[in-house]
């Protein structure tokens, strides 16, 4: 899951992104609106946002007024000093899916984080399949065949990728592009390295392979006959 963070307090700024890529998200972050803004008209596609109300350059509300009237329909998670309903009511009106008022704790933050990403503005499924490999994204738990398997955060946000766009083939640079931020700076192999990873743990122990290699193309998780 890629989100991007635009909270204009550095510190703050600093925390959340360790908090996120800790947990396993890929995270871009910026400090004013208009950054936000670039970003989020760019080509990155984003599965949530974290937006400071209150940012120079642009105010959260008008960046995601902004994202909205361009058709950006990801989740977005507003944060404010201010508790006042006028204030939340603003919010909420603007398109904001849900907000958080400082201070808070970073348990809070991800956890908020975690259900939107599950409702997904009601695209997603609350439990991915495919074949007897089975993923809940409310628990972060993978198993195959009944069978609970161990994951890192970065294997599970790879593999959760894919089963999310289970059948379609992605290329390398998809993967890496999704849950990698603009700033790493990782070998070129890192996404084979991963894919070896999650073959050994998810494949390895089975008869059926559900990871294949689509030469010159990239990776696709199906289950075939």
């Amino acid at each position: 899951m890629r989100i991007l963070i635009a909270e204009d307090e550095q510190y703050l700024n600093r925390i959340l992104t360790r908090q996120l890529e800790k947990a396993g998200y890929g995270v871009d972050a910026c400090l004013d609106g208009l950054h936000a803004l670039d970003y989020l008209m760019g080509t990155a596609v984003y599965d949530a946002v974290i937006l400071d109300i209150m940012m120079p350059g642009m105010d959260g509300l008008t960046v995601l007024s902004r994202i909205r009237q361009a058709g950006i329909d990801a989740p977005v998670l507003l944060l404010t000093a201010r508790d006042g309903i006028e204030d939340r009511v603003k919010g909420l009106d603007a398109g904001a899916d849900d907000y958080l008022v400082k201070p808070f704790a970073a348990e809070e933050l991800l956890a908020r984080l975690r259900a939107l990403l599950r409702r997904g503005s009601g695209k997603r499924e609350s439990l991915l399949t495919v074949g007897d490999l089975t993923l809940d994204p409310a628990a972060r738990r993978v198993s195959r065949a009944g069978q609970i398997i161990a994951l890192s955060a970065r294997e599970y946000s790879i593999l959760e990728y894919l089963m999310r766009n289970a059948g379609a083939v992605l290329s390398r640079e998809q993967i890496e592009d999704h849950i990698w931020n603009y700033d790493y700076q990782g070998g070129s192999n890192v996404v084979d390295v991963y894919i070896r990873y999650l073959r050994g743990k998810i494949d390895a122990p089975f008869e059926k392979k559900l990871i294949h290699t689509v030469r010159n193309a990239g990776y696709v998780l199906r289950e075939e006959p």
